[in-house]
């Protein structure tokens, strides 16, 4: 019945979108639903190859009519689902694409994602490219990789379509700043992700998986939402730090993490660790992201379980999120020109300890190597390359 529902609604929408005036609207947000409605009267005003002056019309016309209650309803919805800023941007995204569809105008698409996100307080760009293309930034002061910005007033802007764009160069079509500052619109956006949504547990399917230690096989029935995919498909390269902190969902967890405690349950703390490193090493299937997806892509711990492949970084990024969940011990990342691994502090190291701000730590290796790599053991084809220590963790009750 509330598939019915909500079909109709939908569909009455379409309908009002096609008359240009008040639009109501609800659609599904990672297992809620969001509803709102929207004055699009803009929408046959704005044409397919944006000007200055259009975006300029664009926001004349939107602050003379009243988009307080949609974007009240935004914030009320972010404040009860407690999204960070890349989860917004999400509900943002989907809102755009309710009040004028990507595919049938790109521009003004971008024109309501920018608008949304201004009206919401962060401090949001656009730009426009001689070969017509609408870039679309945001301000924000972390580390971010692999996507586009410019500097305004010492300020860093960040593109958040550069997807959209995948093939093109900036350089040679190099965006044109539009001039145009929303008051009120002043906020960094970040890109640290703490929290996933809660999503239906029905929305879940179940994945095994496998791996053995000693003689025994270990079989693992785990619950994966397929959405988490599309919440990272366009994440850029964050800094380390935000990369190794992002979470599994609470049916993912609640599925994997017990079921490990479980496991490890009467093993020594060298043994336990031992045992997660192998399951991280072995449980899936390794590729690299070349050949994966044809660039460099850092998976989340889920994507990573999701995944029929993977390489060092997401299993690294594993490793490191299930040692901090059931042990809960001092941690280093080690960057090497084409690898990353993890080492952990134990009472006593392991093999050649690496010393990191005074404290003494042991590799464990969790992607497969030509060798059978033992805690405290490092490829030998690492041992004598250089490495960056990139991320340091400390528990919050671990005395130096």
């Amino acid at each position: 019945m509330r598939s019915l529902v909500l079909f109709v609604v939908l569909l009455f929408s379409v309908a009002v979108h096609g008359q240009g005036k008040q639009a109501s609207f609800c659609f599904d947000f990672y297992g809620n639903t969001f509803c709102a409605e929207a004055d699009t009267s803009l929408n046959g005003n704005i044409p397919q190859e944006i000007s200055t002056q259009n975006i300029k019309d664009f926001y004349t016309g939107i602050t003379a009519l009243n988009y307080k209650p949609l974007v009240a309803a935004m914030q009320a919805y972010r404040n009860e689902h407690k999204l960070n800023d890349w989860l917004y941007y999400q509900l943002v995204r989907k809102t755009a694409e309710q009040l004028s569809p990507k595919n049938t105008n790109y521009g003004r698409y971008t024109l309501y994602k920018w608008y949304l996100l201004t009206a919401s307080g962060f401090d949001a760009r656009l730009a426009i490219t001689p070969g017509n293309r609408i870039i679309f930034y945001v301000y924000n002061n972390e580390d971010i990789a692999d996507i586009p910005f410019f500097m305004v007033d010492g300020k860093k802007y960040m593109c958040l379509n550069y997807h959209d764009y995948a093939h093109a160069d900036l350089h040679q079509d190099a965006p044109l700043p539009v001039q145009l500052k929303v008051p009120g619109a002043t906020h960094a956006f970040s890109y640290l992700v703490t929290r996933l949504p809660d999503f239906k547990p029905e929305s879940y399917v179940a994945k095994q998986i496998q791996f053995k230690y000693g003689k025994t096989t270990y079989h693992f029935d785990v619950k994966l939402n397929s959405e988490v995919k599309n919440i990272f498909a366009n994440y850029p390269g964050v800094d380390f730090s935000y990369y190794f902190n992002i979470p599994l969902s609470k049916e993912t967890y609640g599925s994997l993490i017990p079921a490990l405690r479980k496991n490890v349950k009467g093993m020594s703390q060298k043994k336990g660790i031992d045992y997660l490193m192998r399951f991280t090493r072995y449980a899936f299937l390794y590729e690299d992201d070349e050949q994966n997806f044809g660039k460099e892509k850092r998976m989340s711990p889920e994507e990573t379980l999701f995944s029929e492949y993977s390489d060092c970084d997401d299993r690294a990024a594993l490793f490191f999120y299930l040692v901090k969940e059931i042990y809960d011990l001092p941690m280093i990342a080690m960057l090497y020109p084409t690898h990353i691994t993890i080492a952990v502090q134990f009472d006593k190291p392991v093999g050649k300890p690496i010393v990191y701000e005074g404290r003494s730590y042991s590799v464990c290796e969790p992607t497969l190597q030509p060798e059978d790599l033992k805690i405290g053991q490092l490829s030998s084809k690492l041992k004598k390359q250089a490495y960056q220590v990139v991320y340091s963790y400390t528990p919050s009750n671990s005395i130096r």
